[in-house]
């Protein structure tokens, strides 16, 4: 924020609360340039609003908050963060992964509360990650650090993308799979995929049915990829052992069924948030603004 003072004209303050539409309208209306995150949607109207506006700089990897057709037809160049948060996101997808299996969140609860009575051979038993099968869906760049980190626990690797890698770095074990068969196989299923048409409710009831009684779903991709209805039946029936979320799909809400289950761990969309990659992150669309402003091709566009 430093930099941006020092070098732009700065219209409106960014706040921790998500702005009103009518915040946003407002803040447009003048800019010549715009950094939002994926909670603002910018859509056709709040772009027809916006006349001056060249460039809108995503804090973030992925942009289907924005209306990327209509910033087209606008001339308005949409630019995202990639690379720089894809360790920072794999690194808490596993923590889910651990915390979710071996219950870590109950154990901390139950030690603050002064439940603790000792240790006992039963107490808090959860499942193993070491060799089990991990299923990852979505093989991009998050996704690959994520099976990356999977040799380390000495875990087959399963995974399901739209496009096949073409090469996989040395001595890994990445096998492609349809996506019926990878969840029906995989003792941990962890999405990836950006979200689209294609993919919203990619997970759902039939989906579930698919997965052994004993796995794990993690999902620090998109909420909506989730049916989260369905979610909360299958780890209510015991079809599923578990959960470990950082995303929802009606984010900031979160479905009431999820509040109760004690198999599933709440993360408030963690994904990127350590204080270097934020940083990292905010210095990219700096770039992106000040190329598109001075006339030159944005090194992350997106459209």
């Amino acid at each position: 924020m430093a930099v941006i003072r020092e070098r732009f004209l700065l219209l409106n303050n960014p706040r921790e609360l998500v702005p009103t539409r009518q915040d946003l309208l407002q803040g447009l209306r003048e800019a010549e340039a715009a950094i939002c995150t994926l909670t603002e949607t910018i859509d056709g109207d709040v772009l027809a609003a916006a006349p001056q506006l060249k460039i809108l700089a995503n804090c973030a990897v992925g942009y289907n908050n924005i209306d990327i057709r209509s910033a087209r037809a606008r001339g308005v160049v949409v630019t995202n963060t990639p690379d720089v948060l894809t360790d920072t996101t794999a690194d808490l997808t596993w923590t889910l992964i651990l915390a979710v299996a071996r219950r870590v969140v109950e154990g901390d609860a139950m030690v603050r509360s002064s439940q603790w009575s000792g240790w006992a051979p039963t107490q808090l038993l959860g499942a193993d990650v070491a060799g089990q099968t991990l299923g990852i869906i979505g093989m991009g760049r998050i996704g690959q650090a994520v099976a990356a980190r999977a040799a380390g626990f000495n875990m087959p690797v399963l995974y399901h993308s739209r496009t096949p890698l073409r090469s996989m770095p040395p001595n890994t074990h990445w096998t492609a799979r349809p996506l019926r068969e990878l969840l029906a196989e995989s003792d941990f299923v962890c999405l990836h995929a950006p979200l689209s048409p294609e993919t919203r409710h990619l997970i759902g009831r039939e989906e579930f049915r698919l997965m052994k009684p004993t796995s794990f779903l993690i999902n620090t991709a998109r909420g909506p990829i989730v049916d989260e209805e369905a979610l909360v039946e299958a780890l209510r029936e015991g079809s599923l052992a578990g959960a470990g979320l950082d995303v929802y799909e009606r984010e900031p809400a979160v479905h009431p069924g999820l509040l109760s289950l004690k198999q599933v761990v709440l993360l408030p969309h963690l994904g990127s948030a350590t204080l270097r990659t934020r940083v990292r992150m905010g210095m990219i669309c700096v770039e992106n603004i000040e190329a598109v402003l001075a006339g030159r091709p944005a090194p992350h566009r997106v459209n």
